[in-house]
């Protein structure tokens, strides 16, 4: 198999050029990243983008395993020395996995049938006779009948064309229902899933959502589910091309048609439309999945300044933990919400700490403690006092980091609340750093994380934390151990190594010490380097996305005006007088060209937005607050394929239907809403007994 045909078949299912592709594999074989591939090699892909090298990748490695099958395939088969030219040749030339499997199907080894019984009993003769269909009396027994058709069953099941007409009448007509068990339906588990008791929709229209759902209650033992297509319009599929006549023999054939629609056909098919249409509703909630991480882990940070954060708590009272601007534990301490004296510690240490913004935590008793705290900030306004922010953050994933290993190793002295507490505060100053740390499956921003594909799940998550942090850059000398993991290249063991390295020698001068670290050899430094920055270094490129191999470019253009690099950096109009043509040669293109320019005007430049203040209304507190009609402020939690859900500060998260979105149609929530977005929303239902909010984002005046 040659890169040229594996890159005409990618072309063609990705809707890129051969050329394209035969260059992203190259890069690929070359153990380039995807996010090296699409930042600094534009030239030799045609400016492809993460999506779409990701997707050349996806499709390689899958025809990569498809090839692996098909020699297992062709040394069975000639093994069993029935491999002739013509059998060879078309399975050297399938490339459509469920097509090489019935071509498989025939020679695969299996448990001994019922056909092969029969076939041992010497009754194949009388099975060839039958499907010849030719008019005359038949003398043998029922039980050698029988046998005969257990043979042309199974050959109906294993013929091809046969097949494939029973999988088109699936994908035209199957319908998947379900039946409640009884013994376990009305068990006060089995009431989360009634919705989905004796249901009956076509299967090329159910939702994602749904089907995931009902699957997951299915492997609970809630429900039984079928998928069947019309039955009679399959057997009429079949009937065209195994009956030939009317009469004894074929009337044998029918049977055996019927039978081995029921027993064979129609249960293998079922199980592979079932899996393909699992595959497909996998697909969809894996990609609100990665959308809503990708959104989450650009959420807009505060930065490097003074924080007090919050871990609310009732009856255990809130953990509170001073930290410094660049994230270390100063002081940590708990009071109680109602105690007298909880006020007045607050202030002392906001006072004492020179606080500059307080973080909350969003869980139980989140809205008591930002009243606390905003009683507090009003009392020192009163006095002239300089007052800190305050802000709401949310807690998920807060309470795994806490007991994670890799808490302890940070603050081995400490218990999982003032871990807890830490994680609150340093996910307000910079969100990407601090969910990094935490597996994405436990940020609470996707649904069905757990009936998904695992390694799919796994891959796509972890491909999109490495696309936003190589997308907005990391500071070689300050970030984690676990920020650096995620950079183009690097992987674990050289990020620990470049941290280890920094403690022995202190900070990094420039990219080029780089190289110094242990196992940073040309090809990792190649592709980490772009993405990892020096501030107030020896060289100002160090602190933007230019990279290393570019700055020879950089240095003549500085030269032919006359002029310094920070002088470039610095004054537009000299940027302005850039002659690009001039520069252009067979290995920078225009693409490479304005990127470098783009990032001379704006260098080291954030992609993450200004973070906001944002207050609940103060007039509701609980769901009993709530009534149909008002207009409330909230934060968007989480986003389905179905609707958004809405934290109004009650404790409950409401649903925004996708129906109640736009006044067009829309068939992504993410069209009109991104995670953790500040909307104002309509109260159209509050269900209390099932504490269920509906909320529409429709007529807001």
């Amino acid at each position: 198999m040659s890169a040229a045909d594996f890159s005409n078949i990618i072309a063609g299912s990705v809707s890129i050029t051969p050329k394209q592709v035969a260059a992203t594999i190259q890069l690929l074989d070359e153990k380039a990243t995807i996010p090296f591939i699409a930042r600094y090699r534009k030239e030799k892909t045609g400016s492809l983008d993460e999506v779409q090298i990701a997707a050349v990748e996806s499709e390689y490695k899958r025809l990569k395993e498809l090839l692996d099958r098909k020699e297992t395939i062709l040394r069975t088969i000639d093994e069993q020395g029935k491999l002739t030219p013509e059998l060879r040749n078309r399975i050297e030339q399938c490339w459509v996995s469920t097509e090489l499997e019935d071509i498989y199907l025939p020679y695969k080894p299996h448990r001994k049938t019922r056909a092969d019984i029969a076939i041992e009993k010497g009754l194949l003769p009388l099975a060839e006779q039958l499907l010849k269909q030719r008019d005359g009396k038949l003398s043998a027994s029922e039980e050698d009948l029988q046998g005969a058709r257990d043979i042309i069953a199974q050959r109906i099941a294993e013929d091809e064309a046969s097949r494939n007409a029973v999988r088109r009448e699936f994908s035209y007509s199957a319908i998947i229902s379900t039946k409640p068990v009884k013994d376990k339906s009305e068990t006060p588990e089995a009431q989360n899933y009634r919705d989905y008791f004796n249901l009956s929709e076509p299967l090329k229209r159910i939702s994602s959502h749904r089907l995931l759902a009902i699957r997951r209650a299915e492997a609970e033992g809630f429900i039984r589910v079928d998928i069947s297509p019309d039955q009679e319009k399959a057997l009429d599929k079949l009937a065209y091309k195994w009956l030939r006549a009317q009469n004894d023999a074929s009337y044998q054939v029918e049977l055996a048609m019927e039978d081995s629609y029921k027993r064979l056909l129609k249960p293998s098919i079922e199980t592979e439309f079932a899996a393909q249409s699992k595959e497909k509703a996998d697909t969809e909630a894996i990609r609100i999945f990665a959308s809503n991480l990708r959104q989450l882990l650009l959420e807009s940070p505060l930065g490097q300044k003074r924080v007090m954060a919050v871990d609310p708590g009732f009856r255990t009272g809130c953990k509170v933990v001073v930290l410094s601007a660049q994230g270390d534990l100063l002081m940590h301490d708990v009071i109680y919400l109602h105690h007298a004296e909880a006020l007045s510690r607050l202030s002392e240490w906001i006072s004492k700490y020179a606080i500059e913004a307080v973080g909350i935590g969003n869980g139980t008793a989140g809205r008591e403690s930002e009243e606390m705290i905003r009683k507090v900030v009003e009392g020192l306004k009163s006095k002239g006092a300089k007052v800190p922010q305050i802000f709401m953050v949310s807690e998920n994933g807060a309470s795994v980091y806490s007991a994670s290993k890799l808490a302890r190793e940070e603050f081995p002295d400490e218990d999982v609340t003032v871990r807890g507490a830490v994680s609150i505060g340093r996910r307000l100053m910079d969100p990407l750093a601090e969910l990094v740390k935490i597996d994405p499956k436990s940020i609470g921003v996707g649904q069905y994380q757990h009936d998904v594909d695992q390694t799919r799940l796994k891959e796509s998550l972890q491909q999109t934390v490495e696309s936003v942090v190589n997308a907005v850059g990391v500071d070689v000398n300050t970030a984690s151990p676990y920020l650096l993991t995620y950079i183009s290249g690097l992987g674990p063991v050289v990020a620990q190594n470049i941290v280890q390295y920094r403690a022995e020698n202190g900070a990094f001068a420039n990219r080029k010490a780089l190289l110094k670290v242990p196992k940073m050899g040309a090809k990792t430094f190649e592709q980490a380097a772009g993405f990892l920055r020096v501030s107030n270094g020896d060289n100002p490129l160090d602190n933007s996305a230019v990279h290393p191999e570019r700055y020879g470019l950089v240095e003549q253009m500085a030269r032919d005006l006359k002029c310094k690099v920070e002088d470039l950096m610095r004054d537009g109009e000299l940027r302005a007088r850039i002659d690009k043509n001039r520069y252009l040669n067979e290995d920078l293109g225009m693409p490479t060209l304005n990127d470098i320019l783009h990032e001379l005007e704006k260098p080291s430049r954030d992609p993450r937005t200004q973070l906001e203040e944002f207050h609940f209304d103060e007039s509701v507190h609980t769901i009993d607050d709530l009534k149909v009609g008002m207009v409330l402020p909230g934060i968007i939690t989480n986003i389905s394929a179905f609707g958004a859900f809405v934290d109004l500060g009650v404790h409950k998260d409401g649903l925004i239907h996708i129906s109640e979105m736009a006044d067009r149609r829309i068939r992504d929530p993410q069209e009109v809403v991104k995670l953790h977005e500040k909307v104002q929303v309509r109260v159209i239902d509050v269900d209390r007994a099932r504490s269920r909010i509906q909320l529409s984002l429709k007529n807001i005046k």
